[in-house]
């Protein structure tokens, strides 16, 4: 089994490619648990499998470290879009992946070595409704700035899905912020019945924010692009922001730009990198 594993911005995948083989019956949640371990296996945030769709140009899975699918990995996506017009199976820079939550257009940027250096994702539009989510009371209702308790401590919630859910929390400092704390014990809290992306964000100015964020079913990471799109948008329902405008999004990976437009969708603009390939044996 050939494997190729790439980051954006710290946040690491190792791809497997099925448009060449086939793999359909691996046990992928498995696969991915296994070659997620840093001490057994490859050591990842995830895997990702690439193949055919009929829906879109390409279709991507992602798994987490903990076996379970994610619906949308931003910064996978944009390894996805790298890995695929780099070896040649697109040559328009344009084209479209399918995810678990939904169709999303890509588009390269080439560098000197003619290999792709920036990816631009249209993540689509926010998602805002608690029934969305989902998330416990009225499923027509929007979380913003929304008080809420986990074990004796009192947070005010934003929630949305890009794809994936997400609660931010807005903070006088990300690094200080307990997030290996709070995190998992927002995640799995009883108000989201298909467990939640915690981020908690620091608006420097207007024009940039500061973000950390623990991922549902992996922990904190690097950076995430779903997150990092939800936490500008968060930014932006409750003042912090403007609309239209692009944002400096600060990951401890490195920084992406976010721009909500004017016809509501969310763009995301990054790199994406190779760490190794290699061929992994059972």
């Amino acid at each position: 089994m050939l494997f190729t594993k790439m980051h954006g911005l710290g946040n690491a995948y190792v791809i497997f490619d099925q448009l060449d083989s086939l793999m359909e019956d691996q046990d992928f949640p498995k696969l991915s648990r296994t070659i997620s371990d840093v001490n057994f296996g490859i050591g990842a945030d995830g895997i990702i499998v690439l193949s055919s769709s009929k829906k879109a140009d390409f279709q991507m899975r992602i798994f987490n470290v903990d076996g379970s699918e994610a619906q949308n990995c931003g910064n996978g996506l944009r390894c996805a879009a790298k890995f695929l017009y780099d070896h040649m199976y697109v040559t328009a820079p344009c084209f479209t992946i399918e995810t678990l939550g939904g169709v999303l257009s890509v588009e390269v940027e080439l560098g000197d070595k003619r290999e792709v250096d920036y990816v631009t994702v249209n993540m689509g539009e926010p998602r805002l409704l608690k029934g969305m989510l989902p998330m416990e009371g009225d499923p027509f209702a929007v979380t913003i700035n929304e008080p809420h308790s986990f074990s004796g401590n009192a947070y005010n919630l934003t929630c949305l899905s890009m794809g994936n859910p997400h609660a931010i929390l807005f903070v006088e400092d990300v690094k200080e912020f307990p997030l290996e704390e709070a995190g998992p014990i927002i995640e799995q809290s009883k108000l989201f019945p298909e467990r939640i992306n915690v981020g908690i964000v620091h608006v420097k100015n207007r024009q940039e924010i500061n973000y950390r964020v623990w991922e549902r079913g992996s922990g904190i990471t690097m950076a995430c692009g779903t997150g990092a799109c939800a936490a500008v948008v968060a930014a932006v329902l409750n003042g912090f922001l403007d609309k239209f405008q692009p944002v400096t999004v600060h990951l401890p990976g490195g920084d992406l730009t976010i721009r909500w437009d004017e016809n509501n969708h969310v763009w995301k603009r990054g790199e994406a990198a190779y760490i190794c390939q290699g061929m992994w044996g059972m």
